[in-house]
């Protein structure tokens, strides 16, 4: 058996390992019993010729040779990755399916339906996938080929290189626990906020959580982050658990107005805008047509 006969999970169960450097949890990251990935490691080092760790009393460590393989067993399994997606998005385009990716439901009076409709009339073969992205990653799957069009907000890191049309410009509210005080008000200013601690997104795309967090409003004062937010749920929690406010957006309000949750109107701050979005390079016609039924729905203002 030669180094040629290795395969992608030999090099998955190895990086799990490099990047853990301690073989129960790698195993439990993979889902696999510690002896059977034990056992997996030791065939691969049998196949390189040489060991790839050290196991010691003082724990598990890279040898030279593993540390040389490593930048190339995530190289080759990078390239992979992309290579299946391709497959993937190409097997899909083959019958007609349009991926559709979003981190919550637009929403906003049947939005999704009137576009849906719109383009199932201009494309009646064509098959609509719907995503659910976490909020980690701001393109919702465009970025990494996982989504064809998605409902993003603005703005998007390194914009250039996507494409969108805007279907709803609204103006951001604020929402705080019912029990603040400035919940009894019927409206506020967001200078009036600028000390209260803030529920922050992931910071995988700092630019839409610095626009969350209103940080172009704040005149160069930096945030109070209360706490990470990663979805509604985690939202509503940490509201109602009086770790901080947030600002939301017209159309998401319903989302979080429930109890013990109090969404006021806010002067002060830019509006929002929800777009659906595209990678500019994919010129795909099922991409287009549902850019094109996006199109013709006018943004709704708020």
């Amino acid at each position: 058996m030669t180094a040629t006969d290795v395969h992608g999970r030999d090099l998955r169960y190895f990086l799990a390992v490099a990047d853990e450097l301690h073989f129960t949890r790698a195993a439990e990251k993979l889902y696999v019993s510690q002896p059977a990935l034990s056992k997996q490691i030791r065939a691969l080092e049998r196949q390189l010729g040489a060991p790839l760790f050290d196991r010691g009393r003082q724990g598990v460590a890279l040898t030279p040779v593993g540390t040389a393989l490593l930048p190339h067993a995530r190289a080759a399994l990078a390239a992979w990755d992309e290579g299946r997606e391709a497959v993937r998005r190409a097997r899909e385009a083959a019958d007609g399916t349009l991926v559709v990716g979003m981190s919550t439901s637009p929403g906003r009076g049947g939005l999704l339906p009137a576009i849906r409709s719109r383009f199932t009339e201009a494309h009646p073969e064509a098959r609509l996938k719907l995503r659910q992205v976490a909020w980690e990653d701001p393109t919702a799957g465009l970025a990494d080929g996982g989504s064809d069009v998605a409902f993003v907000w603005l703005p998007l890191a390194r914009a250039d290189r996507f494409r969108w049309v805007v279907v709803a410009a609204e103006p951001r509210l604020v929402a705080l626990p019912a029990t603040h005080p400035l919940a009894a008000r019927e409206s506020l200013d967001f200078a009036e906020l600028l000390d209260e601690p803030f529920l922050a997104l992931p910071d995988s795309g700092p630019e839409l959580r610095d626009f969350w967090l209103a940080s172009d409003c704040r005149g160069g004062r930096p945030p109070v982050i209360g706490a990470v937010i990663g979805g509604v749920d985690e939202t509503y929690e940490a509201l109602v658990g009086g770790l901080g406010i947030c600002l939301v957006a017209t159309g998401n309000a319903p989302l979080l107005a429930r109890e013990g949750v109090a969404i006021r109107p806010v002067s002060g701050v830019t509006p929002s805008r929800l777009v659906l979005a595209w990678r500019a390079d994919d010129t795909r016609p099922l991409v287009h047509g549902y850019a094109r039924a996006a199109a013709e729905l006018r943004p709704r203002e708020s």
